[in-house]
């Protein structure tokens, strides 16, 4: 059977895929998904590059605007700087990045899946054909699957990422009226 590996909560259920890994000395090479802990985004940021620092940031981002209570309360925090350093992919978070492939058939109805880059995507074995909604969306709503642009404000800006809040947004109702 795979194993999911990456890092996060291990009971995330907004878990988002990304092809590569960084190459950081503390990083476990270990096929479970690994808590960060506070300031560990940050030093994989420093020790691995600005590439890095822009996937998390943008992964923070998206949480921040999409902030649902019942799904990703983030209103404690007053910035998404202050929820990505205090709670992203941390244990408890409902985050995940995970760098091994997503398992849909083992997935649970609660649970969103987002493949970082349409290349990405094409390069997976993935159960049925997905819904190509433009350039940079697709999504398949029985496997709570979503393929967006690649996790940089360049790729994925800041209108992007409102797009994509509200495809998760209609995953999530058209899941909740099938459930």
């Amino acid at each position: 059977m795979p194993k999911v590996y990456g890092l996060g909560d291990p009971l995330a259920h907004f878990k988002v895929y990304i092809a590569n890994r960084p190459q950081f000395k503390n990083l476990p090479h270990t096929d479970v998904v690994h808590p960060v802990t506070q300031g560990e985004i940050y030093a994989i940021g420093q020790a691995c590059g600005n590439g890095w620092r822009k996937v998390f940031n943008v992964y923070a981002k998206l949480v921040f605007a999409l902030n649902s209570p019942k799904f990703m309360d983030v209103t404690k925090y007053k910035c998404w700087q202050d929820y990505r350093d205090q709670c992203l992919l941390q244990q408890n978070s409902n985050t995940a990045l995970l760098f091994s492939p997503p398992i849909l058939n083992q997935s649970q109805a609660q649970d969103i899946h987002i493949i970082m880059g349409k290349t990405y995507a094409n390069s997976l074995s993935l159960f049925q054909p997905i819904n190509q909604l433009d350039n940079d969306f697709a999504i398949d709503v029985d496997q709570n699957l979503i393929v967006c642009p690649y996790f940089d404000y360049r790729q994925l800006s800041n209108l992007k990422i409102i797009r994509l809040v509200e495809l998760i947004t209609k995953l999530k109702a058209y899941n909740s009226k099938q459930g």
